[in-house]
């Protein structure tokens, strides 16, 4: 089925069955300039994709340095809120870069003992 050229601007644009439940579309299936520039990969990300065996950042794809109450801050879902970054720390101008370092500090949030879900690993592992 071919689309119309103003496919999304006469629909609502949610084409997938994972679209229409979250209720939104997924931008980077469409805009390959929203796809992570490898080339501006931190050197923690590159230890981190090696340790893990894999060969790209597929789920942190859709990660990006946004802002909560005028400051610098990434998403972070598990949690349902905003992790800002320390007040000290200078921020690139390009954007990729940014949300390169959005990535990174996602993930040392997540793996850090300061992350919510710690505790609740703690309280309801069976091991």
């Amino acid at each position: 089925m071919k689309k119309e050229i103003d496919h999304f601007l006469e629909t609502d644009g949610l084409d997938t069955e994972r679209e229409k439940d979250i209720g939104q579309h997924i931008g980077y299936r469409y805009d390959v300039n929203l796809v992570p520039d490898y080339e501006r990969i931190t050197p923690f990300l590159k230890k981190y994709i090696e340790v893990m065996g894999w060969q790209d950042l597929n789920w942190l794809e859709d990660v990006h340095m946004g802002y909560e109450e005028g400051r610098p801050a990434v998403f972070d879902r598990n949690i349902n809120g905003w992790v800002t970054v320390p007040e000290n720390m200078e921020l690139p101008d390009n954007q990729q870069d940014r949300d390169m370092i959005a990535r990174e500090l996602l993930i040392k949030f997540q793996m850090s003992g300061r992350h919510p879900m710690v505790d609740l690993r703690k309280a309801y592992a069976k091991f």
